[in-house]
């Protein structure tokens, strides 16, 4: 039966028991932050991809890695490694997209996304996402603020999440709108009483901030994954994959036009 135009649908490609895991939410935000968190876990980690999201709203386009197509919508799974104390998370799970989704669909993408966590009795959900801060030039050209300097706010959709993971490690965040796949995950995590977790770092709007990125990272392993991750190369790890994200977009936005015929793609989610 044909999909409708808002309808979503997941697919598991590899039965796994992610029961208990860890869950980040991957999908573009300000600066590319949660893309960029979500790739680096994936590569660092060396999580295996089990299943895929699929909706007509996505677009008609298929990613070429190592000469292997890849869905524009995919999960990950994996067992981040515990630290020397025996720490840490057992499982991790990670959505992952180098698309902005439409308007349409970010609200059944993202209940669905937090139906699937809930019936695969995942623990809780971590979205990162980028909080606008103003342009700085120096920043830009690689001279502003150390990795030290970003800060971090947090906001949770239940009290005890508030209490076990923003409160103590994190300024919460007080006042403010949170938009996207990250606002539908917060409501529909108070709504349902299931732990969902905002991690907002401070990003520029108008361009990949690899920086937030690696901050954000640092902080979801402090609080939650204790694994060992190296800090020196992490900065130069999340510039790596924001550049390589940037190529995607801007490949793809190249393939929007008519005068390339037959093998031309849809463009990026608006």
């Amino acid at each position: 039966m044909p999909m409708a135009p808002d309808q979503v649908r997941i697919y598991e490609i590899k039965r796994v028991d992610v029961e208990g895991a860890i869950v980040i939410d991957g999908f573009p935000s300000v600066g590319l932050v949660s893309s960029i968190v979500a790739n680096y876990l994936i590569d660092t980690l060396e999580m295996e991809q089990i299943g895929i999201v699929e909706s007509p709203a996505f677009p008609t386009v298929s990613l070429i890695r190592d000469g292997n197509p890849q869905h524009p919508v995919r999960i990950y799974a994996g067992h981040p490694p515990a630290d020397r104390a025996g720490r840490g998370a057992d499982k991790i799970v990670a959505f992952v997209s180098e698309f902005h989704p439409a308007p349409a669909i970010i609200h059944p993408l993202a209940t669905s996304i937090l139906d699937w966590v809930q019936e695969q009795r995942c623990s809780l959900l971590v979205s990162p996402e980028g909080l606008v801060v103003e342009a700085d030039p120096h920043r830009a050209k690689g001279r502003g603020p150390r990795l030290n300097d970003v800060k971090v706010y947090g906001v949770a959709s239940t009290r005890k999440a508030r209490e076990l993971y923003i409160e103590p490690n994190m300024i919460p965040f007080a006042e403010g709108v949170i938009t996207g796949i990250a606002g539908v995950l917060l409501n529909e995590g108070r709504r349902r009483g299931f732990d969902v977790l905002t991690f907002l770092a401070e990003a520029q709007a108008d361009y990949p901030d690899a920086r937030a990125a690696a901050k954000v990272i640092e902080t979801i392993n402090a609080i939650l994954l204790r694994t060992p991750l190296d800090a020196v190369p992490l900065y130069a790890e999340a510039e790596r994959i924001e550049q390589q994200l940037l190529s995607i977009q801007r490949h793809a936005a190249d393939r929007t036009r008519p005068e390339e015929g037959p093998q031309s793609s849809q463009p990026m989610y608006r």
